[in-house]
């Protein structure tokens, strides 16, 4: 059962590394950190399409990524 789990883990590990790299860029977000915001203060609209399906591929895995990484700690302790 640990090593079902720790493969688990690392394929986990490696999808969500390729969700993380397949999202879109966000430079002005970036730049609106670095100089103050206000730029776009009432112009926030809600993420659509390949952007919002990767926002929530990214949360499941992470999710996923902690249960199995607390169930290896669990069962090495035991």
């Amino acid at each position: 059962m640990y090593d079902i789990i720790q493969t688990l883990l690392i394929i986990d590990s490696v999808i969500i590394i390729i969700a993380v790299m397949m999202q879109p860029t966000k430079q002005q977000d970036a730049l609106n950190a670095l100089s103050g915001g206000g730029g776009e203060l009432f112009g926030q609209t809600k993420k659509r399409g390949f952007e919002a399906v990767m926002e929530k591929a990214t949360a499941v895995l992470g999710v996923i990524f902690f249960v199995l990484a607390i169930a290896l700690v669990y069962l090495s302790s035991h």
